[in-house]
């Protein structure tokens, strides 16, 4: 992201200026014309939310913000405010603005996420690149900090490395290149890393991703993140742990092409979260201990791929009976979940697009939320609501337990089709003994349609839901 932002003391003349309005009858501050006043009365009357001046040397945008509607915080209609404005600065090629808020001084930062948010783009496959782009953002607020601008920025950055590892392709993002991917971002942003490679997976007998692993043709990895400032204000660790599936063909129990395997490049979603959320605060400095491990390969059908059937031995000594193939992400997310208990965790959340029965439920507004945790689930809710990451609540009863009974092995990897969100929880929580948290971000890691600050394919969700957790987590 290349763009820079600067505090300003007093509103420069004559540069284009997007204004953040609890309604137009404040627009009287800014010296418009009476006709200028008039235009924009007519657009209160007709109950637009925004509305664009040209005073031939610059433009003005105004965005009225009104009130909370549709179950929407305020801070999230200025979010939208701020996509809309970077829409119309596209749509201008206004490509340097300068930004006021005459609304609740906290909205600010919400004004500027949303038009950051906006900005971005995939094209670094298309011959024709994006002609339009955002160079330069003054912002004229004495009550948003230097500090809390920079930290903006560092997020936004990590959420679009996000997006970009969703919307990469396996050609150009396999297993390794994704470990490799990971160790640059860590010598960027400071964060340690150590990458497993076949050999030591297979030293360490973790036996759900060797699994999943053998109908590639590229070898597996295991990475891992650690951020640990000296000032880290938590004596144990947290762990966030993502679900690596470069790619999934389903296996052998094969996915259907349209509106399935077609954008299975993005179930990598939850690795894509745990290294934007370690990147984001190593950038940051925050004062946290925290490790990510991000187990990967991808998920073929090749002639020594494993079958229905098979019963495999995972990391910690379980052994699971295959019944499905394409039920692949909770065993590469068991070795991991196992692996973590090695660092005596205060928490470990991990996240996963691991259920199609997940986006169901939700769709793209929202993500599955369970585990053992209430207090932390409690504050993961809260943070949801905050930055508009919503999250819904299901329960773990043992009653999703019982399907994943076998007579041949201690679990199967499948259970039935009715609960199997939660099913595929519970098979999740029985390679733990910690506090655990599980996100199923099926429905909203990757979406079809633009909405707002989000683009078509990967959204980098998550991102901003634990930056914002973690630095209130204690």
């Amino acid at each position: 992201m290349n763009i820079q932002i600067t505090k300003i003391n007093e509103l420069k003349e004559k540069l284009s200026t997007g204004f953040l309005l609890d309604n137009f009858e404040e627009a009287p501050y800014l010296s418009l014309t009476d006709d200028e006043l008039n235009y924009l009365k007519k657009k209160a009357g007709n109950e637009d939310e925004e509305a664009v001046v040209n005073k031939y040397s610059h433009l003005l945008f105004f965005h009225a913000l009104g009130e909370e509607k549709n179950g929407l915080p305020i801070s999230e209609i200025a979010r939208q405010a701020g996509a809309k404005l970077f829409n119309s600065l596209k749509k201008e090629k206004v490509g340097t603005v300068q930004l006021a808020n005459f609304s609740d001084a906290s909205l600010t930062f919400s004004f500027i996420e949303g038009l950051l948010l906006a900005s971005y783009s995939f094209s670094k496959y298309k011959s024709e690149k994006e002609g339009f782009s955002l160079k330069e953002i003054f912002v004229f607020d004495d009550h948003i900090t230097e500090k809390e601008l920079s930290e903006l920025v560092y997020l936004v950055e990590a959420v679009f490395i996000g997006r970009d590892l969703v919307n990469e392709p396996l050609s150009t993002l396999n297993a390794v290149t994704l470990a490799e991917e990971i160790g640059r971002l860590g010598n960027d942003a400071g964060f340690n890393v150590d990458i497993f490679n076949l050999q030591k997976i297979q030293s360490l007998k973790m036996g759900g991703l060797l699994a999943v692993n053998k109908g590639s043709i590229d070898p597996p990895t295991f990475s891992i993140m650690e951020w640990k400032p000296e000032d880290a204000a938590n004596e144990k660790p947290v762990v966030l742990v993502g679900k690596g599936i470069v790619y999934d063909t389903g296996g052998l129990s094969l996915k259907p092409t349209p509106n399935s395997m077609d954008y299975m490049k993005s179930d990598m979603g939850g690795a894509a979260a745990v290294i934007g959320t370690l990147y984001a605060l190593a950038r940051c400095k925050k004062p946290l201990h925290v490790i990510g491990l991000v187990p990967a390969t991808d998920n073929r059908p090749d002639g020594n791929a494993y079958v229905p059937g098979d019963i495999i031995t995972m990391y910690d000594g379980t052994t699971v009976e295959i019944k499905n193939t394409d039920a692949e992400g909770r065993l590469i997310l068991a070795d991991a979940l196992s692996y973590a208990k090695k660092y005596n965790p205060s928490l470990v959340i991990d996240l996963a697009t691991l259920t199609g029965s997940a986006s169901i439920l939700t769709g793209a507004a929202g993500s599955a939320i369970m585990g053992n945790s209430n207090k932390n689930i409690g504050s993961l809710k809260e943070s949801g609501h905050q930055v508009h990451e919503r999250l819904v609540e299901l329960p773990l009863w043992d009653d999703f337990k019982k399907p994943l009974k076998s007579p041949v092995a201690d679990l199967n990897n499948l259970g039935v089709r009715e609960g199997q969100t939660m099913i595929a929880g519970k098979f999740l929580e029985h390679f733990t003994d910690y506090p655990w948290i599980h996100l199923d971000i099926a429905g909203t890691a990757f979406i079809f349609e633009q909405d707002g600050y989000h683009p078509k394919g990967g959204t980098g969700t998550g991102i901003r839901l634990l930056f914002n957790f973690l630095n209130k987590f204690k």
